[in-house]
């Protein structure tokens, strides 16, 4: 049973997604699984103890493509990498608890996924969050520019519409900002958009996708369900897709409030990280054809930093893709979203600088 289930993971985790043309076509599922030995791939994982960490950290573990796991926390994290480590998988995995280990921990890391600070709580929006997850995100990443300066970094604290341009000025303070390294991990979104339009498209939920553009917070969270594949027979009135464009946004709310204050979306959210850390890993391996949405820096539209599809390769980012037809309510979406999303941008850029 057991062995049947880490079997099940393991495959789910190596296939990922879809791989999607820019055409939106959906191409062949990919599977790592040349005669030729993986290559060494080093995730470190900061804030491994926490909510997010743990079952990230479990996944991450589980996941083929990783031959070393280095785990970071400012607490219990010795437990969480001793628990992990006895898995019998690839990965070999190392547990670090102080600062001055964080050095260590980071070191030869190809992705780094940030998941620490604190969560959210009933009535706190993602703005509420800023103050405290702004300055661990600026600690974090004025580590990761000294000891791992080249890795893919996966940012999952929020809010990331704000925390994602704070990274990008700590590392162009350091002088070692590369734009295609830089990710705003908003798979969380996606994976809910997928899940929520299976349901009342009534279509097969694993080869369900949906793009989901924007930002990572309320409103700035645009899911493009004109662009859903496969087709469905069903079709869906405008109040429906009202409606699930609704939910998808108030995702993290809705998990909130059902945990009734004592948690929120850790274990959906690992999922999403792990797929998108999976996505990065084939990316680096040189896997062709890997698209994904995420939140970088971005042409797209005005706004400097932009969550859209894009395709990811052996450098990070290989290219930023166009946003596609859009029905008239995306349109609308779109105009409404950025206002906000401009805001958290901008107030994450000056407290990097002022801070």
């Amino acid at each position: 049973m057991r062995s049947s289930i880490i079997r099940s993971v393991e495959s789910t985790l190596r296939r990922g997604r879809s791989v999607v043309s820019p055409s939106g076509d959906h191409l062949l599922r990919r599977s790592f699984t040349s005669a030729a030995p993986l290559p060494e791939r080093k995730v470190a994982i900061l804030g491994a103890a926490g909510g997010i960490g743990q079952p990230l950290s479990l996944l991450m573990k589980l996941n083929p493509l990783v031959s070393k796991l280095a785990l970071y926390d400012i607490a219990g994290t010795p437990g969480v990498a001793a628990d992990v480590s006895h898995i019998n998988t690839r990965a070999e995995v190392a547990g670090y608890m102080t600062e001055d280990q964080i050095g260590e921990a980071l070191e030869g890391s190809d992705v780094v996924i940030i998941p620490a600070g604190v969560p959210r709580k009933p009535g706190m929006t993602r703005d509420d969050l800023f103050n405290i997850n702004a300055g661990i995100v600026k600690n974090l990443c004025t580590f990761i520019a000294k000891y791992c300066p080249n890795a893919l970094v996966n940012m999952i604290s929020n809010p990331v519409n704000s925390t994602v341009p704070i990274a990008s000025e700590v590392f162009k303070k350091a002088g070692t900002y590369d734009e295609k390294k830089l990710f705003g991990v908003t798979t969380l979104d996606v994976v809910r958009a997928r899940t929520f339009y299976a349901g009342k498209a009534k279509v097969p939920v694993a080869d369900v996708n949906v793009p989901v553009v924007g930002g990572h917070a309320g409103i700035t969270i645009l899911p493009l369900f004109s662009q859903a594949t496969p087709a469905s027979n069903v079709v869906l009135s405008a109040d429906e897709i009202t409606a699930l464009t609704k939910r998808t946004q108030d995702g993290g709310t809705e998990v909130v409030e059902a945990k009734a204050g004592k948690g929120s979306a850790t274990l959906s959210m690992a999922y999403a990280g792990a797929l998108f850390a999976d996505a990065c890993l084939k990316g680096l391996n040189g896997v062709p054809d890997v698209v994904e949405c995420t939140f970088v820096q971005s042409s797209v539209t005005e706004l400097p930093f932009f969550a859209s599809k894009v395709r990811l390769g052996k450098n990070g980012v290989e290219e930023v893709l166009r946003l596609g037809s859009l029905s008239d309510f995306e349109k609308q979406g779109l105009e409404s979203l950025k206002p906000e999303l401009k805001s958290s941008i901008e107030k994450g850029i000056k407290f990097a600088k002022e801070n």
